[in-house]
């Protein structure tokens, strides 16, 4: 029996223990008052799985998955996107609408720092819907009761507003909400547009999606939702215009309204408007900064908020932004990169070689980064070491594979990154309002305590602050040494002091507890940092047994292959 498995059989047996949930006798009328701490923390959901209804309803399965995360969203709480949730399950190599365990489930929701996860299923016999929900709490492990509404279909949206009320309630006893005053909070919705909404967010053609979600739009012009969906399929065709008028629906109070104003200001750049990017990324830079404790910077806003001040011949906070991008982001090569440009813009070879080589370090496949970096090494008067470059390059990229290097073109060579991690900032906000709300954890050795100073120690990694974090996950680790998420995350911050050795035996420690695709990738990174090949293969190797479609494994096995064709797959 493999380590993995044998963790996730313990953890199951955790789920059979007594519950401290609410019993469905505490459900009507107001909730009681008991001396039951107030749940508080991150709702991961899955899709509802069909039980019985004929296939004609299995839009359902996705649809009430994403009208949880919005009663949810509505009454305050901090939910994963269906997004983020499909990201993380992608990193396991696994199918998104797949039917998991609930092992499974509290694995992927500790990954996530998920505080509690929603599953469901529903069944229907034409005419009556009936749909059950639970709640599965990650620290510590338990299973709430099964809570379940029935009623016609036409229905659905109260019969699942009274359902994720009596939820809550199962899962927050001080909670003294009654259900009118949880409906207030709620939105109401159409039966018929959000049916459009879901078929059009499941939709694999194109043009069928717009199609499905301007029809919601049209029947409920108020609703945010289809308006940002309608916006990002006008983006992914590069359609800025289009983009830009469907994202200016979003609300401020829309949980989606950052990444709406991110990729308006991804448009501007597209648009060639400079300026007007710079003041919608540095109002979102502000925003986020009043809303996170730590005072957190994000790469992705960083890197985009400097290609638009570069463009103005504002350079020099250009190069410190894109310096602080590249130290926040150690796997990311397009910060680098961008800094690189400048630099030779700026007429300084020197300097521009040293960020080539780290993009080069970071993405050795990158035949533009190689290009580059031979480029600066020759401007810079080194030649001998630009043709050692040039012979290396062709030797694993191909004789024809490095791009001309036109210096009139550096500017249109810039990387503006598209697409935001909401996923890691909803984590970092919420891990910042606890460090608020709570007081410092006891250290006590209780596993709350650890998860606690887990959280507050990422939101500190995410500033960029390695030596809080680094205090933080050591204490974590204090009051229990066990944890892989402490354990993993101060080998991040030891290889981002340089730390590497360290770093690898902190990994170890969490593959120890609890095998994991990502941790065994992020390990071969390390050790192709050390030039130790060999050791880097067979960590990928192992990645791929544990999760076979993890993209960031298979690429990083299949550059290493190329360059060493007596290897063997995994």
């Amino acid at each position: 029996m493999t380590q993995w498995l044998a963790s996730f059989l313990c953890t199951s047996c955790l789920l059979g223990a007594p519950s401290v949930f609410a019993t469905p006798q505490q459900l009507s009328g107001q909730h009681p008052v008991d001396n039951a701490a107030p749940a508080q923390g991150i709702f991961l959901v899955f899709p509802f799985d069909n039980d019985g209804a004929g296939p004609r309803l299995d839009w359902l399965g996705e649809g009430l998955e994403e009208l949880t995360i919005q009663r949810l969203s509505d009454d305050g709480q901090q939910v994963y996107s269906h997004a983020g949730r499909a990201a993380e399950l992608e990193r396991y190599g696994l199918p998104t609408s797949a039917k998991f365990s609930h092992a499974t489930m509290l694995r992927i929701g500790t990954d996530l720092d998920a505080d509690y996860v929603v599953f469901g299923r529903f069944n229907s016999d034409g005419q009556t819907l009936t749909v059950e929900a639970r709640v599965l709490r990650i620290h510590p492990a338990g299973l709430s009761p099964a809570v379940r509404e029935s009623g016609p279909l036409s229905s659905l949206m109260d019969l699942h507003a009274r359902l994720m009320w009596k939820l809550l309630a199962a899962n927050d006893p001080k909670d003294k909400q009654t259900f009118a005053q949880f409906g207030q909070l709620q939105r109401p919705l159409r039966l018929d547009a959000f049916e459009h909404y879901v078929r059009g967010l499941l939709a694999s053609d194109d043009d069928q999606r717009v199609k499905e979600l301007r029809q919601a739009v049209s029947l409920d012009p108020e609703w945010p939702a289809p308006s940002f969906a309608l916006g990002q399929a006008a983006f992914s065709r590069r359609d800025c215009e289009g983009a830009l008028t469907w994202f200016a629906r979003i609300p401020r109070s829309n949980s989606r309204y950052v990444e709406a104003e991110f990729t308006s200001g991804v448009c501007r750049l597209l648009l060639d408007q400079p300026d007007k990017a710079e003041l919608v990324f540095t109002a979102l830079q502000d925003s986020l900064k009043d809303n996170l404790v730590s005072g957190a910077d994000l790469p992705e806003i960083l890197n985009d908020l400097a290609l638009a001040r570069a463009r103005q011949g504002k350079t020099a906070p250009a190069m410190d932004e894109l310096r602080h991008a590249t130290d926040l982001d150690p796997d990311e090569d397009d910060y680098p990169f961008n800094l690189g440009l400048l630099y030779l813009q700026a007429k300084d070879p020197a300097s521009a070689e040293k960020y080539f080589r780290l993009a080069c370090d970071r993405e050795p496949d990158n035949p533009e980064d190689r290009a580059l970096l031979i480029y600066s090494l020759q401007k810079a008067g080194k030649k001998d070491e630009a043709e050692d470059e040039r012979s290396s390059a062709e030797e694993s990229l191909g004789p024809n594979a490095l791009p001309a290097v036109k210096p009139d073109s550096f500017g249109k060579m810039q990387r503006v990154t598209d697409e935001l991690d909401i996923t890691a900032l909803q984590l970092e906000i919420v891990s910042s309002q606890n460090a608020l709300a709570e007081p410092a954890a006891k250290g006590d050795g209780s596993t709350t305590s650890a998860y606690s100073l887990v959280r507050k120690a990422r939101a500190e990694l995410a500033a960029g602050h390695l030596d809080s974090a680094e205090t933080d996950y050591r204490a974590a680790l204090a009051a229990q040494p066990d944890y892989p998420s402490a354990h993993r995350g101060l080998a991040e911050v030891l290889r981002r002091q340089g730390k590497l050795d360290d770093a690898i035996a902190e990994l170890q420690a969490a593959l120890a507890r609890r095998d994991s695709a990502v941790d065994r990738t992020t390990l071969a990174r390390i050790y192709l940092e050390q030039k130790k090949t060999a050791q880097a293969q067979d960590e990928l190797q192992r990645a791929l047994k544990l999760a076979p479609n993890y993209t960031a494994a298979k690429q990083l096995l299949e550059h290493l292959q190329g360059k060493n064709p007596g290897g063997t797959s995994p």
